[in-house]
């Protein structure tokens, strides 16, 4: 419709045009020269309008179009708004200028979150040659001491460590803990996640980095979430019979005189509640254990020496067990550890060990140590049947156990020795195997 209506308006400017010229014609046979003249400056200046109007036109369109390719949408066009020829066309450029600022509006918003995260995100696009950075956020860039390059090449320059992990893996999906040396200092250990997407043809690589320790707070927060709850229920299961059974018993003792029924009622009482009080006090007595954990007395101790002590005190609960043990160290390394704490942690991962083999039919142990970055790895693996998926989370969490004679503190207290030693303790399920890793610093 508004087509037609810039058609029309041509038409009539041409067609004035031809009946100057088709006037100017007649007025010259008649001999009527000036108003010939007349009629030719008319003439001129319908041309001169025509070729005014269809210029206008052609650039106004120009300068709209370009401004949408170039994503510019500051211009104002509601002084034009009146003119009929150009609706649609400001129709479509309100639409997309719409579409710009709802788009300008999350990506502010998709920014801001992920500069208040605090775990380092790295979002590289896909060039012919290279690749681009194509977001860095705050915490990135803050932790890592580096300014928000535009570059791959730039970003190498200021974290080689990290870049040289990512391009020996070819850019691909990964997922592993790194060292990362930061401003050429002392290395640090983060859980680094990369994984590429595609969309509309363009190709991104994403990285996310969490500092070790910021995972390892997590989850201790949990653990004390976790261990409240168990304390809050053990105790309620032993306060509320002591303290209906104590009115049970103000109940019999207000009346006059006493049955050997109500005798018998105050004997099992009083039975009761003291068993119930023997179960509260090795409650606490065990989280004491705990809580009062001496700090180590580290001497310098070689790390073949003290596996042989703490496999000499379980060899006969294993040849009784029927349990093969493979000792695979064979490195001399001098560790400064509490030898006595460290023993104890070894005694309570292989009792755990020896505990997950009971029902098995090939009962295998092996031990092992590796050394990496200054640090030692002692790993006690076990053919047992793994960890389950949904009580992961809550191993090392104080009194929770899968044995009925268990008191679920060998591994709550094995995890605080290593960590009073600078060290950690961790864990890997998998089908049939679990191993337990002790990382200590040399």
């Amino acid at each position: 419709m508004k087509a037609l209506q810039l058609y029309q308006q041509l038409f009539i400017r041409l067609l004035l045009i031809l009946l100057a010229v088709g006037g100017s014609f007649l007025l010259y046979q008649k001999a009527l020269y000036y108003t010939t003249v007349f009629s030719l400056l008319v003439f001129v200046l319908l041309l001169a309008e025509l070729f005014s109007f269809v210029r206008s036109t052609f650039l106004f369109y120009d300068k709209t179009i370009s401004a949408i390719l170039n994503n510019d949408f500051s211009a104002d066009f509601s002084r034009h708004t009146s003119l009929e020829n150009y609706k649609s066309l400001f129709k479509l450029y309100n639409h997309l200028k719409v579409k710009q600022d709802d788009q300008v509006s999350k990506d502010m918003v998709y920014r801001s979150i992920l500069n208040n995260i605090e775990t380092g995100v790295l979002i590289l696009e896909k060039t012919e040659t290279d690749w681009d950075v194509f977001l860095m956020n705050d915490y990135f860039s803050d932790h890592f001491q580096t300014p928000k390059v535009s570059k791959w090449v730039y970003l190498k320059k200021q974290l080689p460590s990290l870049c040289e992990l990512i391009e020996s893996r070819n850019f691909d999906d990964l997922k592993t803990s790194a060292q990362i040396s930061i401003d050429g200092q002392d290395t640090q250990t983060f859980l680094l996640q990369a994984s590429k997407t595609k969309t509309y043809n363009k190709e991104y690589y994403i990285v996310l980095l969490d500092s070790i320790q910021k995972v390892i707070e997590k989850k201790e927060k949990d653990a004390w979430i976790n261990l409240m709850k168990v304390i809050s229920h053990e105790l309620l299961n032993s306060i509320t019979p002591i303290r209906s059974l104590a009115q049970n018993l103000e109940d019999i003792m207000q009346q006059d005189a006493l049955s050997k029924d109500d005798l018998e009622d105050i004997r099992q009482s009083v039975s009761t509640m003291i068993n119930r009080s023997d179960h509260l006090q090795n409650f606490i007595e065990s989280y004491r254990k705990l809580a009062m954990l001496p700090s180590p007395d580290k001497q310098k101790t070689e790390l073949t020496d003290l596996l042989d002590g703490a496999l000499n005190i379980m060899a006969p609960l294993f040849k009784k067990a029927n349990i093969t043990v493979t000792n695979t160290i064979a490195i001399k390394r001098w560790l400064m550890v509490d030898r006595l704490q460290m023993e104890q942690v070894l005694i309570n991962l292989l009792i755990n060990s020896m505990y997950a083999l009971q029902d098995k039919d090939h009962k295998h142990i092996e031990i092992s140590a590796e050394v990496k970055s200054n640090r030692v790895f002692i790993s006690i693996t076990d053919t047992g049947n793994g960890i389950e998926k949904e009580i992961e989370d809550k191993i090392f969490l104080p009194f929770f156990t899968t044995r009925k004679e268990g008191a679920g503190i060998g591994l709550t207290l094995s995890k605080n020795i290593v960590e009073a030693h600078g060290g950690y303790l961790s864990f890997k399920s998998a089908d049939n195997t679990t191993k337990f890793i002790i990382c200590l610093v040399e």
